[in-house]
Formats: structure tokens, sequence, C-alpha cells
């Protein structure tokens, strides 16, 4: 039976159908606009689909508390349009399947232990670094909840001593999102990150950053793999840089043969699944419900 899978992004919405090996049979991509139009066109593909289940993976904050009055909500983002909106009871109304339901980049860590880079493990984190920052975390084979999810992507991080940028998070300002997100390159550089490949001072700064962010979750979570997607990381030159700060920011203190310089490029990784983790990462929510 094929499963369905949603990834809700903050730009767009990708829509698909898949089995319980994580292939993607039909995938579709709807902007991100008002919550009546995007969920309007996601409905819309679904609508003559034969699904026995849905994983949905959503940008957030999103309310994963079952016993909550708000539980599939996206709550206080700042997407215009989307804060404390019924995300799940929505597509609930239309689609009679089970849905299971997730961060999408808990979603995508999921996706990659089951059939991407870190296949094979019981623990990984799974970092996009784009329009914002987010982090998913698999820990001992499950998914990381609390009191609400992870949200590693605001984490504070130290100032680079010639950094005047101001930060560009509505939230916290000079958080790492803030710092490091493609808005804030674009802010503090006046140019795309695309435009600004051939300039290794952004990327050194850019690389001091996100191996801060690394090193505080080897510190607090030890992951088995880091995998790293998202379009500021296409900039494929970005990787070494930041495997490098990550050792130099380590300075030793964590002694493990993956965290060395001829065994790091195998520790910090790009997605296996490459731009399907999200979508795959939905699927293997959705796989959940078979089991």
């Amino acid at each position: 039976m094929k499963l369905g899978a949603i990834e809700a992004g903050g730009t767009k919405f990708i829509c698909g159908i898949g089995d319980e090996d994580g292939k993607v049979l039909e995938r579709v991509s709807i902007p991100t606009t008002t919550p009546d139009e995007t969920i309007g066109q996601v409905l819309e593909f679904f609508r003559s689909k034969e699904i026995s289940a849905m994983g949905i993976g959503s940008f957030g904050p999103v309310d994963l508390n079952k016993n909550s009055d708000t539980y599939g909500y996206i709550t206080s983002t700042p997407k215009p349009h989307w804060a404390q909106y019924n995300l799940v009871g929505e597509i609930q109304k239309h689609i009679r399947v089970p849905v299971a339901f997730d961060t999408d980049v808990n979603a995508a860590a999921l996706g990659e232990m089951e059939w991407g880079a870190a296949k094979g493990l019981d623990s990984c984190i799974y970092m996009t670094v784009g329009t914002g920052i987010g982090v998913g975390a698999i820990t001992e084979g499950k998914l990381l909840h609390g009191l609400t999810h992870p949200e590693m992507g605001h984490i504070l991080v130290r100032r680079h001593p010639e950094d005047s940028f101001a930060g560009n998070c509505p939230y916290h300002k000079d958080c790492l999102e803030g710092m490091a997100a493609g808005p804030a390159l674009e802010k503090r550089w006046g140019q795309k990150g695309i435009e600004l490949a051939d300039r290794p001072e952004v990327w050194e700064l850019q690389a001091y950053y996100l191996a801060q962010a690394l090193v505080n979750y080897i510190l607090i979570l030890s992951p088995k793999k880091m995998v790293i997607g998202g379009g500021v990381m296409k900039q494929e030159h970005l990787f070494p840089r930041v495997r490098q700060q990550v050792i130099s920011q380590l300075n030793g203190y964590v002694q493990h043969s993956q965290l060395t310089e001829e065994n790091i490029r195998n520790y910090i990784v790009p997605p296996g699944l490459g731009d399907n983790a999200g979508l795959c990462g939905a699927l293997a929510l959705a796989k959940t419900l078979k089991h």
C-alpha cells in the first residue's frame, strides 16, 4: 500500500506518494503562500490518491503533544498567515487516514537514519541551513521530544570578534539562525549566497558559526552522524571549512576516531537522500503508523 508524505516548508510544500522502502513514486512542489491557497493545492494533489497513512514534517514551531488542544498546529511562527494554524486538523478533515506529525528536521533525521547517510545507526542529527536553520535529532533510536521539540537552530553563539552584523532573527537577533541562515548571509554581505561563492571570507565566517553549533550538539547529544542539508550547504566548499572549524573548536577535548582530520569527512556529511531527505522523512513517519 502506498504512503502519503508532506514536507511542509516555509517556502514550499513538497507533497509525494511513496512506498515503505522510501521510494518516491510521485512528487509535486507547491509554493507556501496563504494556508487557504497552499492547503487547497495540497488537498487537490492527494484527492484521487489511494494511501494508507500519511507523514507530515512541518516548519515550526509546532505542537507535538497529542494531549494538547492545539496538537498538530503550527504555533508561534513569524511566517505571515500561518501562526496558530491547525495543519493536521485541516488535512484530516479531507484525507481520512492516520497521520504522523513531527518537525520537518526531525522527519529528515528519521529518513536519513532509515535510508540515507545515517543508515544502520541509532543516533544522528539532521541540520538544514537555508531560509532558516533547523535541527532534528534521534537518540537511542528515538526522535527527540521533550517539553516541546528541539529548536537547535536558535541556540546562542559566540560572536566572531570581527563581526559587527546585528543579526537577523526577529526573536533573538544574533542567535545561530540570525547569524548564519540564508537571509542573514544576504543581509550581512548585500548579495545572495550563490553570488558570494568566490569570497572565502564569507564562508570562513559562515563555518565559524555553523561549527560552533555542531560542537554544541556533539557536547550535548554525542550523535553518531551529523547530516547537514539546505540551500546554503549547496556551496560544497563549506563542508571542509566547517569540519576544520569543528576540530579546531573542540581542541582535542572529545577523543574519538570520527573526530580526527582523517575521518571527520565521514562524520559531518551531506544528506544521503539529497533533496528528498525531508520528503523521505515524511514517508518514514508514515511508515511508523504501519507497525
